[in-house]
């Protein structure tokens, strides 16, 4: 149950110089998105804005999951309090896209739906051979909300039309490949990547996509990857399942 956990037991928090690491703290709910979390982050976000000593914030998850969503049987649950939910969601979603340091999301697991909006906002998404993506709210008869139709719709020919209608799942090289992630560096490299991060004492973009660009690499795309079919198809045919016949 999310109240068994505090807002910090949930969403802890780091100090490392100018460096702000924040984990994303339910493994055995696959770190959903709770009322608490959502708060907590709010909290932290606006509080290192104006702190001059927070140069760089990362984000990431605890466990095989970065986020798998919100979390829809506690927003049920509570339907009273569901409205406030989304709206505080959408709140830091926003924040997040607007933010005038520079976020660091560590998508080594699960990024679904809430995760999304949490990390993709964010200027530096890094993708592991761990990372899978999707937006599975038409499977639930919703629509993909967080700011979703802003970034899948700057995705490569129709392919983010394609996840967000589909609920498709993207590996960490389909992330890389159609942009939704800036780098993809192996897992077995991550704790040196975020050792390097720790010591910087700069929020200009381009030191910090340096600093990843010495562990990432281009990850193979497997053969049947969907995001080859933009480039051997009219992007028409890929969504044609999907649109009216013609007159």
């Amino acid at each position: 149950m999310a109240s068994a956990q505090s807002q910090e037991d949930q969403v802890l928090e780091e100090e490392t110089s100018f460096v702000r690491i924040l984990t994303l703290n339910r493994p055995r709910q696959l770190n959903a998105l709770s009322a608490q979390m959502i708060s907590r982050l709010l909290e932290l976000f606006q509080r290192y804005e104006t702190d001059s000593n927070v140069k760089l914030l990362i984000l990431k998850g605890k466990g095989r999951a970065f986020c798998a969503g919100g979390d829809v049987a506690a927003v049920v649950r509570g339907i009273n309090e569901g409205a406030k939910f989304f709206s505080k969601e959408f709140i830091l979603n926003y924040l997040m896209a607007t933010y005038t340091k520079p976020q660091v999301s560590i998508l080594n697991g699960i990024v679904m739906g809430g995760g999304a909006g949490v990390s993709i906002h964010g200027r530096f998404r890094v993708a592991t051979e761990n990372s899978v993506f999707a937006m599975p709210e038409t499977a639930l008869g919703l629509f993909p909300d967080i700011g979703a139709s802003y970034f899948l719709s700057r995705l490569p020919g129709f392919f983010g039309e394609y996840v967000g209608l589909t609920g498709a799942r993207l590996d960490g090289a389909e992330m890389r490949a159609c942009g939704l992630a800036t780098h993809f560096v192996p897992s077995s490299r991550l704790a040196l990547l975020e050792e390097a991060l720790y010591k910087v004492n700069s929020s200009d973009p381009a030191v910090i996509s340096a600093v990843i660009d010495k562990f990432s690499l281009e990850p193979y795309l497997k053969d049947h990857s969907a995001y080859h079919w933009r480039a051997r198809a009219p992007t028409e045919q890929m969504l044609g399942f999907l649109m009216p016949f013609s007159p």
